[in-house]
């Protein structure tokens, strides 16, 4: 529930023209929150120049003060960070610590959502990741067999990753202690969980930003998410409910790359209306 300390509030109304539900008004040149059609947002509390507002469903102690330096990021950095990160593959045998994972899910946890639902959950595998990728390799196989059975799906790429998937599995049950081609050798899988795939995936940019940030390296398994889904067994092994789906997996550890330079991209295909 929002309250305004209205001791402190000085009724300069900048939470109420500032708050998208409508739940702000003035009254006795106070600002009141109604709490009828508010998101809690937190809108007001970021706005307010007097540090008025707070949300009871929140820990109040997360919130900052602005401050230029540790807050602003140089766009030409911003952008040059963007470009220069890349799918990491190659892993070293080193672990991640705690502390970085929380970070990364922080990024998550902190990305806009939809009417501020933060439909948004996170499981981290790091000791079970052996038993994730025989199941994932399993479903994966089962996909194939059923985009090569399926005659009217003549889509050469996806046969091309039916025949992938199923060699991958095949070579899975040959030696399980091998790394494969599904996590490589990472050391923590991180999977992003939801019932709205646009909430999902923005949280999932963000962690990937905050994993280049932190000095890991990292990957978007599609290959996983598109084994997961609709799999009951990978679900249930997840604690996953039937609402909810992998919308992301991020497959990351310390990069045993290093490179050099950016690459190039094709052109930008932009409308100005």
């Amino acid at each position: 529930m929002v309250s305004i300390d209205q001791e402190k509030c000085i009724g300069c109304g900048l939470c109420v023209a500032d708050c998208f539900p409508n739940d702000l008004i003035m009254k006795d040149e106070k600002a009141v929150a109604t709490n009828k059609t508010c998101i809690k947002c937190g809108h007001c509390i970021a706005i307010c120049p007097v540090n008025a507002a707070s949300i009871s469903d929140y820990d109040m102690t997360e919130v900052k003060e602005y401050d230029a330096k540790t807050f602003e990021v140089p766009p030409e950095n911003l952008l040059n960070f963007i470009k220069f990160r890349r799918s990491v593959r190659k892993f070293k045998d080193q672990p991640i610590e705690k502390e970085k994972i929380q970070q990364i899910i922080e990024a998550g946890r902190f990305t806009p959502t939809g009417s501020n639902r933060q439909p948004v959950s996170y499981i981290v595998v790091q000791d079970e990741i052996k038993n994730l990728t025989g199941l994932g390799l399993e479903g994966l196989n089962r996909l194939g067999k059923n985009i090569l059975d399926d005659t009217t799906n003549k889509n050469p790429l996806f046969r091309f990753y039916a025949k992938r998937w199923m060699k991958m599995y095949e070579d899975y049950l040959k030696n399980p202690e091998l790394p494969t081609n599904l996590f490589f050798n990472a050391r923590a899988i991180v999977l992003v969980v939801s019932d709205s795939s646009i909430d999902g995936g923005l949280a999932a940019s963000s962690m990937e930003l905050m994993t280049s940030a932190q000095g890991l390296g990292m990957f978007f398994s599609g290959f996983f998410v598109r084994a997961a889904n609709g799999n009951p067994k990978i679900k249930s092994f997840l604690g996953i409910d039937d609402s909810k789906e992998v919308i992301a997996c991020l497959v990351m550890g310390y990069p045993d790359a290093k490179y050099q330079r950016t690459v190039p991209r094709k052109k930008a295909e932009v409308s100005w209306l």
